[in-house]
């Protein structure tokens, strides 16, 4: 029987730590087959040598990440689960404790795993940044969240949002209303975003001014875009074309990020995904940074990390990949 003793400062900590009816510790307890118990300041755990060796590593880590102010609920715990599964627990203590903005509702929005934070430090240090992973990762809304900041910091006069207007599997047929009636439930996602971060009623203030434009991508044929953060989302259904024609937009003092899922492919006729060709053409090219997310990084409910899992597996065993290779 082996034991690891680990001193906390603070009770706070351990409170968190254990989180409501100890919901968090006995996740812990389950995942290593040991026990813990706290006694002041001290945390006790008890089990066989590796056992207590894995669990103490994984509270190490949540400690490191509670003293930086995050809330420690089961989706964390199970990605510090991951880390210590892959020796990697120890670069816990270089997430950032910094938030990127505070939406409207008080709320600090800051990256919440290791690929998130790589993919916020690339987005500062780069002109152009393709964040390419599957749903649930935060491409998007990290990416609205920088946005949001370096408007508020005056670094750049405008925000543009956009995406192709391509069906996910499905046809919607004729939309009633007039052309922003019929692209506006494509661009919902990037509305939703903005809302949160600005509020509504700022929102609509900022875009009557025209400091905010969320369009689809056939509007950005043509333009320069100066001074400007712009997004390009679900990239993954943009042809090779419409990847050129948007990245040429780029104009001095602005920034582009592109975000994707190359597993959620829905062009026609079988076409190649900018995306994916964009990723090999411009890797190499400075300023210009590829973020690419996995699994781990998903933080949706876990079953959204499972159903990922579960369809990568698929595919590998059907050799199937959208001919998109």
């Amino acid at each position: 029987m082996a034991e690891k003793n680990i001193s906390v400062d603070r009770m706070e900590t351990v409170a968190n730590l254990f989180g409501n009816y100890d919901e968090n510790v006995n996740l812990i307890q389950r995942e290593y087959n040991v026990t813990i118990l706290a006694r002041g300041g001290e945390i006790r755990i008890t089990g066989g040598e590796e056992e207590v060796f894995n669990a103490s590593q994984a509270v190490d880590g949540l400690v490191s990440l509670i003293e930086k102010g995050e809330k420690i609920d089961e989706q964390v715990v199970r990605y510090v689960f991951t880390l210590v599964k892959e020796g990697r627990q120890y670069e816990l203590k270089n997430m950032s404790d910094d938030g990127i903005c505070v939406t409207a509702s008080g709320k600090i929005v800051k990256p919440k795993t290791l690929g998130q934070k790589r993919y916020v430090e690339l987005i500062k240090k780069n002109t152009i940044v393709l964040g390419v992973g599957p749903a649930g990762t935060g491409k998007t809304y990290l990416a609205v969240a920088m946005a949001v900041k370096a408007f508020k910091a005056h670094e750049v006069e405008k925000i543009i949002l956009t995406r192709p207007a391509v069906e996910a599997g499905e046809k919607l047929g004729f939309l009633p209303g007039d052309l922003q009636n019929k692209v506006d439930p494509y661009l919902r996602p990037l509305y939703d975003a903005l809302f949160e971060m600005l509020g509504p009623e700022s929102f609509a203030r900022q875009q009557e001014r025209g400091c905010i434009e969320v369009a689809p991508l056939a509007y950005m044929r043509g333009r320069t875009l100066d001074d400007a953060f712009i997004i390009l989302d679900e990239a993954q259904n943009t042809t090779h074309e419409q990847m050129k024609m948007f990245l040429t937009r780029l104009g001095f003092n602005s920034k582009i990020v592109i975000t994707g899922d190359i597993t959620q492919i829905d062009l026609p006729d079988r076409k190649k995904s900018g995306l994916i060709q964009a990723t090999h053409i411009l890797k190499d090219i400075d300023g210009i940074a590829v973020n690419r997310f996995s699994d781990k990084d998903v933080v949706r409910h876990k079953l959204v990390q499972d159903i990922i899992l579960a369809y990568e597996k698929y595919s590998k065993r059907s050799g199937k990949n959208n001919g998109q290779g």
